[in-house]
């Protein structure tokens, strides 16, 4: 039988199937397609209380960034800083509320409501703001989802160390007796009470007119943003000593995570880990790192440091801090050893142990 003799049928059928494989094939590609194409747009609003020329809010922005890439632009984000959508001390009840999709948020702001991530603040713990960011983000994932359920976590950072900023040279514990000072979180708070001094609250934006109005006579903050925050107008003393960190977490709206596609989703939680959390920080970690250097080149300033013996008697003064801590854990329902035990071999294994 020839090609002329056959059925018409038969002669048509590779030219069909062809035309049906075609259209299969076009179906699952668009099958394969990323599902984020097709994801509805999502619009988040960032919220960072420190000034817009703050390192944190230019890594907080690439942050955002790429995610914008990494979702096909279907969650795009505008970062408002200097507290354009609230207080600093509100900015946990922001993300909570639905105010900020993302929220910049100091723990110890609000002395007592996250006693496990107080602990993060003990004097004499962390060696630099880099590596321990991760650290700290890695310790603190175990515990986040019930000391911070009201929002999704997403990461946690810590500036690099800080210390003593004042009117009046500090060198020994003894030296606070008497003093108002501004602490950086509750736990340097409760050794400003133990050591006879008075706490003076105030957010960082609201530190400089505390000072200069003789409100505070001292301030724990870290270096670089002494100037940034012109704290070095009303401050001249120094202590060379990295005597704590802050704890800060990035957090998020659960509701606007739960209304988001599967796909975008992923993109979120991929954007959320410790490796994030070390990249976000690390700007910032240089920019307080270089900021000693600058203090101590400023005429009528001077930067000093601790000897062996008085970097002994702070540490004995401020270790009954940690029984204090402890305490507010167990009220909590959690193991105080077990969670410093965990915080400090993180510290270790991220190389950022004092």
């Amino acid at each position: 039988m020839t090609y002329a003799s056959l059925p018409r049928s038969l002669k048509t059928f590779p030219a069909r199937k062809s035309r049906i494989l075609l259209a299969c094939a076009a179906v699952l590609a668009l099958a394969a397609m990323p599902a984020l194409a097709q994801d509805k747009a999502v619009q988040l609003k960032l919220s960072s209380w420190v000034p817009a020329q703050h390192p944190l809010n230019p890594a907080l922005q690439a942050w955002a960034d790429d995610i914008k890439k990494a979702s096909n632009g279907s969650i795009t984000a505008t970062l408002f800083p200097s507290e354009q959508l609230g207080k600093a001390f509100d900015h946990y009840d922001m993300a909570r509320d639905g105010i900020a999709d993302f929220a910049y948020v100091n723990p110890g702001y609000q002395p007592g409501r996250f006693p496990v991530m107080a602990g993060a603040s003990l004097p004499f713990l962390f060696a630099n703001g880099k590596s321990g960011s991760a650290a700290i983000d890695a310790w603190y994932r175990q515990y986040a989802a019930r000391e911070m359920k009201d929002v999704k976590f997403c990461f946690a950072f810590v500036h690099d160390p800080g210390t003593f900023h004042s009117r009046k040279k500090i060198t020994v514990p003894t030296d606070i007796k008497g003093m108002k000072v501004r602490p950086a979180t509750s736990t340097v708070g409760q050794m400003i009470t133990a050591l006879g001094g008075t706490n003076v609250q105030a957010s960082a934006p609201e530190s400089r007119d505390m000072l200069e109005r003789g409100v505070a006579d001292a301030i724990t903050f870290p270096w670089g943003s002494i100037g940034l925050f012109g704290i070095d107008k009303v401050t001249t003393f120094h202590m060379d000593s990295p005597l704590y960190v802050t704890p800060f977490v990035w957090v998020m709206n659960q509701g606007k995570y739960n209304a988001m596609s599967p796909a975008q989703k992923k993109v979120i939680d991929d954007h959320c880990t410790t490796e994030w959390a070390e990249k976000v920080a690390s700007p910032w970690a240089d920019f307080e790192f270089g900021g000693r250097a600058k203090i101590a080149a400023q005429p009528g300033h001077e930067v000093y440091k601790l000897t062996a013996e008085q970097t002994e008697a702070w540490k004995k003064a401020v270790a009954p801090g940690e029984a204090q801590w402890a305490d507010s854990v167990k009220k909590a329902g959690q193991d105080p050893k077990a969670v410093m035990d965990s915080l400090k071999a993180n510290l270790v294994k991220y190389k950022a142990a004092l």
